[in-house]
């Protein structure tokens, strides 16, 4: 028996219990590793999967100087009543650090204050504010573990005796992150859950049948979360992964089955029996399901290609749950429909449900159809009033800055922030994350010596710079500077300065020395993150465009219809780039959004938009087409098969689309600025692809074309005759003419019959 999504449907609708079975097996395991191997996984640090110039600065310290990438935590003591001089202020300073360090070598490398082991630096100008610098034990990854000890010595103490405490530093900042990335993700799915339930209610007019969408859905984002809970064994993967999971469960699986039901409902509607049905939706709609699946997958493969662990694991995590709902969409569901038969409308509501089945079984469609087809009665117009509105939207994206959020883009009520201001304010903030030159070559030669010497002396006429101190490996070999850089070390004047240091002051300075230089640490690396970003940017644009185009052209027999879809999904691509901007960076309805203002997006969220919104993009296009190409092989008349395909998908996609607006909202609805721009962006494209583009732009486009939209070069006959939507009814006697103008065109090519076997696909 061929593999097919016919054949998987028809074998699991048989063999109900028997899928079921297995389901709940995998479904057991995934929910154990959950349990057993995902805490402690994932990672707030970002890591290079190549080499730039901070990777191999690091890696030169840890190999040469036994210096691991320490996490600088920074305590804060403050008194409205007393002074550094008084000794009450001296005892409450003292115990705390004497707490911290009594957390022992295993938490904590050691605590230093103005009191013991320090200087007379440590204490603010006014003598009111004192800071305890605290190195935590081990690298990024062991103080992130850690840091919540510190943190109960530091809140025990928080009121006692008239003293304010507050903590912050690098383990701080993601122990912060990571909890309210935590927090965001149940926001998300409290929001977007109960809002797609209430749409698949007005969608379905039932209770089960709305209900099965969110169950497999869930089940597709156990399983994928398990999966990338084995997959962090190997690999770091970020905790950005788990809510890009969530979020792409929800709205793929979701929609998948929404598909699949919605399809399943019409045959049903139209007097086959319950097995027929879910045969025929399984070479209809399932197959759908698994071209809309394969096109998410191949937009997602372009993030794999930039060498950062952040995108690896947004693409891994959004490309297992996408595969797990296709699976449960091709299989689970056949089963479940199996089982329930007709009682999938069980629970009706009352009203909405009767008249949906009968609006189905009469054929009736929506309004929306009724928009698509005026649109095709003024095909120009209405094209250029929806590209010309698309591309207003997209005008504001000429504006937008990327960059990385640091600290001061964390909502105000975080300990981390307002411990950061208090550094900002009173001493240098710069002392948390300092930037590192390492010097590679012999550090006791008089050149090298003299190179380091110009360096430090350069620096200290620049009062950006704190002040150097110079470390050298016992071998000789290695030398390191530090250097603190005031300000958030994400920020703009501190990525200025490394570029400085890089591009004009460490050239200068060591100039003729023979020893090699690299800058590190935190702003290093996150200046080579945002380079490698931008450089990768355009490959990734390529590659998607490229497997898109390939996926479209085989699926649909046509270079037209992929060059047509790659160019309206640039266009909802560029508005969502464009309502960004306006929103998070011009601060247009920011406040009325419950939106931060920030100078940059987040400079993974445009590469990440693209590849998701175009996958998603695909993903509505390969629906829509397939029934119009259904029609078209039956009939052959193309405005015809454009409004019967618009008219049975309207209304799904239209709902499908709302879904998904309401889970991406959901997840723009949290603290963390990156999130809000990702949920926002994805929020008003998917919207704006559902209504504006598949409702107006593709009709008014595909009725002026006419049977140019199958148009396909003699030369690609060859390619292999898919079709994503197989038609469940016998094909009309009559020919479908081949791709060219419509009849009457002046200069067109004759029209031929097709062969029967083309018929046939």
């Amino acid at each position: 028996m061929r593999l097919s999504t016919t054949t998987l449907a028809r074998s699991s609708a048989r063999r109900p219990w028997l899928t079921l079975a297995l389901w709940a097996a995998a479904l057991i395991a995934a929910a154990a590793v959950i349990v057993l191997v995902l805490p402690g996984t994932l990672t707030a640090q970002y890591s290079f999967l190549g080499n730039p110039d901070s990777q191999r600065g690091r890696d030169l310290l840890e190999q040469r100087m036994n210096v691991p990438q320490k996490a600088n935590e920074v305590v804060i003591v403050r008194s409205s009543q007393s002074a550094a001089t008084d000794p009450a202020f001296r005892s409450a300073v003292l115990a705390i650090q004497g707490d911290i360090n009594a957390l022992g070598p295993a938490v904590v490398d050691g605590a230093v204050s103005a009191f013991r082991g320090g200087d007379t630096t440590l204490i603010s100008a006014d003598g009111r504010t004192a800071i305890i610098p605290v190195v935590m034990a081990g690298d990024l990854t062991q103080a992130d573990k850690n840091i919540d000890a510190v943190h109960e010595v530091v809140h025990a103490a928080d009121g006692k005796g008239g003293f304010d405490t507050l903590v912050t530093g690098a383990a701080s900042i993601n122990s912060d992150f990571s909890h309210t990335a935590e927090t965001d993700l149940r926001k998300g799915e409290g929001i977007g859950v109960p809002i797609a339930l209430v749409i698949l209610l007005i969608v379905f007019g039932a209770v089960v049948a709305a209900g099965l969408p969110i169950l497999l859905s869930l089940i597709a984002i156990t399983l994928a979360v398990g999966l990338t809970a084995l997959v962090g064994q190997t690999f770091d993967v970020s905790v950005f992964a788990i809510n890009m999971v969530s979020m792409m469960g929800l709205a793929t699986g979701i929609d998948y089955s929404l598909f699949i039901i919605s399809r399943f409902r019409e045959e049903r509607a139209r007097g086959r029996d319950k097995l027929e049905a879910i045969t025929v939706t399984g070479g209809t709609a399932s197959r759908a399901v698994l071209f809309s699946g394969l096109t998410v997958v191949l937009a997602l493969l372009g993030l794999l290609i930039v060498p950062t662990n952040i995108f690896a694991s947004l693409a891994i995590g959004a490309i297992l749950v996408v595969g797990m709902s296709v699976v449960a969409a091709l299989t689970l569901l056949p089963a479940v429909l199996s089982l329930l038969g007709d009682r999938v409308n069980s629970l009706k509501l009352p009203y909405l449900g009767r008249r949906i089945l009968d609006n189905r079984a009469a054929g009736r469609t929506s309004w929306i159809a009724s928009v698509a087809y005026r649109a095709m009665k003024r095909p120009a117009l209405a094209l250029v009033v929806g590209v010309g509105i698309l591309l207003l939207l997209a005008y504001p994206a000429l504006d937008m800055k990327t960059g990385v959020s640091g600290v001061n883009s964390f909502p105000n009520g975080f300990e981390s922030k307002q411990g950061f201001a208090v550094l900002e304010t009173q001493f240098s903030a710069g002392g948390v994350n300092p930037v590192q030159v390492v010097v590679d070559g012999d550090a006791t030669s008089p050149a090298v010596q003299a190179a380091m010497t110009r360096l430090t002396d350069g620096l200290a006429g620049d009062p950006a710079f704190g002040p150097v101190q110079t470390q050298t490996a016992k071998s000789g070999d290695l030398a390191l500077l530090t250097v603190p850089v005031n300000g958030d070390a994400v920020g703009s004047l501190a990525l200025d300065k490394v570029r400085e240091l890089r591009g004009t002051l460490i050239p200068q300075a060591f100039d003729g020395s023979g020893a090699s230089i690299y800058v590190t640490g935190q702003t290093a690396g996150n200046l080579d993150y945002i380079d490698i970003v931008n450089s990768y940017f355009p490959w990734v644009v390529a590659l998607v465009l490229s497997l898109s185009f390939l996926l479209l052209l085989v699926a649909f027999r046509s270079v037209v219809i992929p060059l047509k879809a790659i160019l309206m999904n640039l266009l909802s691509v560029g508005a969502a780039y464009g309502l960004v901007t306006l929103v998070s960076i011009k601060g247009w309805g920011a406040d009325l959004l419950g939106f931060q203002q920030v100078p940059v997006v987040e400079q993974w969220v445009p590469l990440l938009l693209f590849a998701v919104l175009f996958g998603l993009s695909m993903d509505y296009q390969v629906f829509l087409l397939s029934r119009i190409k259904e029609a078209w092989d039956r009939t052959g008349d193309n405005t015809a098969a454009v409004t019967e395909g618009v008219g049975a998908t309207a209304g799904i996609i239209t709902g499908a689309a709302l879904i998904m607006v309401a889970v991406f909202a959901g997840f723009a609805a949290g603290d963390l600025v990156m999130f809000q721009q990702m949920g926002f962006g994805l929020a008003v494209a998917v919207l704006l692809d559902a209504t504006l583009i598949r409702t107006i732009l593709v009709p008014a486009a595909m009725k002026l074309l006419g049977r140019w939209n199958w148009y396909l070069p003699s030369w690609l006959e060859w390619l292999p005759h898919l079709s994503i939507e197989g038609a469940p009814e016998a094909p009309s006697a009559a020919p479908a003419p081949r791709p060219g103008p419509e009849p009457g065109a002046p200069g067109g090519p004759g029209l031929e019959p097709l062969p029967a076997d083309e018929r046939a696909a």
